[in-house]
């Protein structure tokens, strides 16, 4: 996934986080996340399911996903 880590976060605000920290946790979690929706859409598809539908549904959710925290200024 080394597109991956040329991932520049960003705050609200759009100032560049620049901890290094933070920076490992994000790239670490993307890498987590990436591996949990591989192996669900790999059993998905050995189950029969349509490719195109699951990736469908798994869009669906990332944009349904709500922050538990207030807005950032």
């Amino acid at each position: 996934m080394s597109h991956r880590q040329s991932i520049v976060w960003r705050s609200p605000a759009g100032d560049v986080i620049a901890c290094i920290e933070k920076n490992k946790v994000m790239q670490e979690n993307i890498v987590e996340i990436r591996q949990v929706c591989q192996d669900a859409l790999e059993d998905a598809v050995l189950m029969g399911c349509d490719e195109q539908q699951f990736r469908a549904v798994l869009a669906e959710l990332v944009a349904s996903l709500e922050s538990s925290f207030p807005p950032q200024d």
